[in-house]
């Protein structure tokens, strides 16, 4: 990709073939990337090992109730239906025979990311670039900084391991992560976060989600605030994840905000949110720096894809 075709990250060579590049006003800083920041970041990994963050997902799955729609998987063709309705080809020597399945699902469906358009703020529901659902959204989705519009990321990873920092195994439910917080585990992982980072934030909700959902109960909606969100990003965070459905603390320390965070990032600085990342295999080895890989998938309109992202270190 050039600078004049598909963003500020000449490395990056990828297309859109149906939309074609998009406006420089749809791409968040995850574009900045340069060459050399991207062979810094694959000069990390020393040991080989390969952490998969992502925490599945299945036919009936916990989601958000009343925000994203069920995750649903049913099967489609089988050998056994094929063969009643003798519409596929079937049999032969080798007694050829086919499955398949139909799913169905929004794309917040367990580990995924927020594409820039998943939140709108203020009185024209604007969304990050200034776009507008009046305008901008259509019959199929958001026309303007959707998912096919981020990149394949492939950065320097650094764990915020909360839970180690406070001598617990788990978070409380509703507990709030702030700034000043953020900055002294920090100090004492020996991290720092740079330009172009992805910054995982783990509350330990995943060592009870989803075998254990009343025990999952009791760490649900542990999180940062605006104030580190933002702080985060000041650092240069260009995407933010956690292992809980929402990243930022619920309810709100504030309770005349609404999301804060997703506002603080999505709309006012183009700063991505993963979110139900598996973290509790780098917390136990305490990888706080490592090479982060997530691939979204280029879905046209879609708020957010479905990723399995890794740390390498």
């Amino acid at each position: 990709m050039t600078d004049t075709t598909r963003g500020r990250a000449a490395h990056i060579h990828t297309r859109d073939l149906a939309w074609g590049p998009p406006e420089p006003a749809e791409l968040g800083p995850v574009h900045d990337a340069t060459r050399e920041d991207l062979l810094a970041a694959l000069a990390l990994p020393t040991a080989g090992d390969v952490y998969d963050l992502d925490a599945g997902r299945w036919h009936d799955m916990p989601m958000a109730g009343g925000i994203h729609p069920p995750f649903a998987l049913m099967r489609y063709r089988s050998a056994q239906g094929g063969a009643v309705e003798g519409d596929v080809p079937s049999g032969g020597r080798g007694g050829f025979a086919i499955n398949s399945e139909l799913n169905t699902t929004g794309h917040h469906a367990g580990t995924h990311i927020d594409a820039l358009c998943h939140i709108s703020a203020g009185d024209d529901a604007h969304w990050y670039g200034g776009y507008t659902p009046a305008e901008h959204s259509g019959d199929f989705g958001a026309r303007r900084a959707d998912a096919s519009t981020m990149p394949p990321i492939l950065t320097r990873g650094v764990l915020l391991d909360v839970p180690a920092h406070r001598g617990v195994d788990a978070l409380d439910s509703g507990s709030p992560v702030d700034a000043a917080e953020v900055a002294a585990i920090m100090a004492a992982q020996g991290t720092t976060v740079r330009q172009g980072d992805v910054v995982l934030v783990r509350t330990g909700y995943m060592a009870y989600w989803p075998h254990d959902l009343e025990g999952a109960g009791r760490h649900f909606s542990a999180g940062i605030t605006a104030d580190a969100a933002v702080a985060l990003a000041a650092a240069g965070a260009v995407a933010i994840g956690s292992d809980t459905e929402g990243l930022e603390v619920l309810p709100e320390v504030d309770p005349e905000d609404v999301f804060p965070v997703h506002i603080a990032l999505l709309v006012e600085r183009g700063v991505h949110i993963i979110e139900l990342l598996y973290l509790e295999d780098l917390a136990r080895d305490r990888r706080h720096e490592f090479l982060f890989v997530c691939l979204p998938l280029r879905i046209r309109g879609a708020t957010a894809s479905m990723v399995r992202p890794v740390a390498i270190a």
